[in-house]
């Protein structure tokens, strides 16, 4: 995703000078962002949320259904995951070349072919016949959705003055980030009952058709363009992209094949860690690298890095570790549809209150309540049940929704901010972060998550078959009931009882997930905790005299 548009202003006398090109005059892009007519500037945020929708829906309407889709491909679980990987690898790493790309020929050429080649994706998945296409075609999608990201970053900052873009522009625009994963629930059980597979894509489709003319209808204010790619430039991205694409793959299918069963998670792991390193060796040397490691490496830099990855982490909370807890005790999208919905209005709350306060000074304000907010949710859910349903989570579901809607905005407009005040190039740099947190963050998180309950729910297993024995009569009674079931179609008494046998493992196996689950909230919470503490302690620090004089020192150089 790139926030470039909003450094109209303040970046193109700069990166005038540093292309060669000329000197555009300040004033009108400004002006035409203030000229702008008011009842125009609803129509770019209705465009805004669409373009969110329609790129976020591509990613999600495949990711919520994954367990019913087993069927129109005659795969297994792990086998459809492939399509979750192949859309990933590519989407990973696609905006940090977008960006130069953009600057490059222009904001209307970029804006009109990413639009198209969408819109070109969408058909392909109509077209499909097996897996194998699926994947190909996965892959496709993945690249082509990336510019419809950027473009919904910029048409929400553009009916927004320069003053406010980084503030309420890039508020309300994460806030639309958060839309696409429950409106995907919600719609997801009508159009798989209406025609399956096909019918999934079909509307992906119909909603790229909606805002492909908005492209053309509602303009964007053009950035100044310059010659910002370099031949180096192209290597050093190619094998960025093989890095970040490689690493998208093995967090995405580690824990289905499992992290040291299968030799080629190794393999891509190391060509991942190879085409990295290639990277950073190319880049150092450099005057004007794609890519400035020493700035990425900075203190600053990596404490914004490290409060990006925690809001990664917990708010998996919601989108990894509830959903799949839902899943486990047998709830499909129809059973959960009004808890999306909740949580849709939650993140639309949440984000209204976090741009509220970044108009205000108290804009460090939102970090502490988001996390109490998410903290509070996961030590809600910690005390679930086999017999907890939706109504049960509303409330807690709610609040991590809310938090999470309101932890983003402030860190991604002081890290823009940052890198503004450093030129154009570092823009780039900004975006490798944001990109690499935020996509192989939110993939490490899941993949960590996942992990950790499949083992914990080994070891409540283990736990739980230790004290079930056929010698103990209430265990020989539940196995007699639930045996019952099947006294008139089987007659031998060893048969039957060997099916109570099955019947009551099932019930153990599911009971120790549902720990499993319990021990990943509690995880996420104390996170959510430490977290809060870490950033309480640092705000304090910033407070005191002599570290604000320490901060000026590097500033000033």
């Amino acid at each position: 995703m790139s926030l470039a548009q909003s450094a109209n202003d303040n970046m193109a006398p700069r990166s005038a000078e540093e292309t060669g090109a000329q000197k555009p005059p300040p004033s009108p892009p400004a002006a035409g962002a203030m000229a702008m007519p008011a009842w125009k500037a609803p129509l770019y945020m209705v465009a805004s949320v669409l373009l969110f929708l329609t790129q976020g829906l591509g990613m999600n309407l495949l990711n919520v259904n994954i367990y019913q889709l087993q069927g129109s491909f005659s795969a297994t679980t792990t086998e459809v995951s492939w399509l979750s990987a192949a859309y990933m690898a590519p989407y990973a790493s696609m905006s940090i070349a977008l960006f130069k790309i953009r600057t490059q020929y222009g904001l209307r050429r970029f804006a009109e072919l990413g639009i198209i080649c969408f819109v070109v994706a969408a058909v392909l998945n109509l077209l499909i016949t097996d897996l194998h296409s699926a994947i190909v075609v996965r892959t496709l999608s993945g690249m082509a959705a990336a510019p419809l990201s950027t473009l919904g970053f910029l048409y929400m900052l553009e009916p927004f003055p320069q003053e406010k873009k980084l503030s309420l522009g890039i508020s309300l625009a994460l806030m639309c980030t958060l839309f696409a994963s429950p409106v995907a629930r919600i719609v997801s059980p009508s159009l798989l009952q209406f025609g399956g597979y096909q019918a999934l894509y079909t509307f992906e489709m119909g909603m790229a058709l909606i805002v492909f003319p908005i492209i053309y209808l509602l303009p964007l204010t053009a950035p100044p363009r310059g010659n910002v790619i370099q031949p180096h430039d192209i290597l050093s991205y190619l094998l960025l992209a093989v890095g970040f694409g490689c690493l998208a793959v093995v967090l995405t299918l580690g824990r289905f094949y499992w992290w040291f069963e299968a030799p080629w998670i190794g393999v891509l792991l190391a060509i991942s860690v190879g085409s990295i390193a290639l990277v950073l060796a190319m880049e150092l040397p450099r005057a004007s690298p794609l890519i400035d490691f020493r700035w990425l490496f900075s203190g600053t830099n990596m404490r914004m890095a490290g409060v990006l990855l925690l809001f990664r982490f917990v708010s998996s909370e919601q989108s990894s570790s509830a959903a799949s807890f839902y899943q486990q005790l047998g709830l499909l999208n129809d059973q959960t549809v009004t808890l999306y919905a909740i949580i849709l209005l939650a993140s639309l709350v949440g984000g209204l209150f976090c741009a509220f306060l970044m108009t205000t000074r108290y804009v460090e304000t939102a970090h502490v309540l988001a996390l109490l907010l998410i903290a509070s949710g996961a030590f809600l859910d910690s005390q679930s049940t086999s017999l907890t349903r939706p109504p049960e989570m509303y409330l807690s579901q709610a609040m991590v929704a809310a938090g999470a809607a309101m932890f983003l905005p402030p860190v991604m407009a002081s890290g823009f901010k940052a890198a503004m005040s450093r030129g154009m190039p570092f823009i780039v740099n900004f975006l490798v972060i944001f990109v690499f947190t935020q996509s192989i963050g939110s993939l490490f998180a899941s993949a960590m998550l996942g992990t950790f309950v499949t083992i914990r729910e080994k070891f409540h297993s283990n736990v739980l078959v230790e004290h079930i024995l056929l010698q103990d009569p209430i265990v020989a009674q539940r196995v007699s009931q639930l045996s019952a079931a099947y006294g008139k179609v089987l007659g031998d008494k060893m048969l039957l009882k060997a099916e109570g046998l099955v019947l009551l493992a099932q019930q153990v196996s599911r009971e120790a997930y549902v720990l499993a689950y319990n021990d990943a909230f509690l995880v996420i919470g104390y996170a959510s905790l430490s977290g809060l503490i870490l950033i309480l302690l640092h705000q304090a620090w910033r407070r005191l005299p002599w570290a604000a004089r320490a901060d000026a020192i590097p500033a000033q150089s």
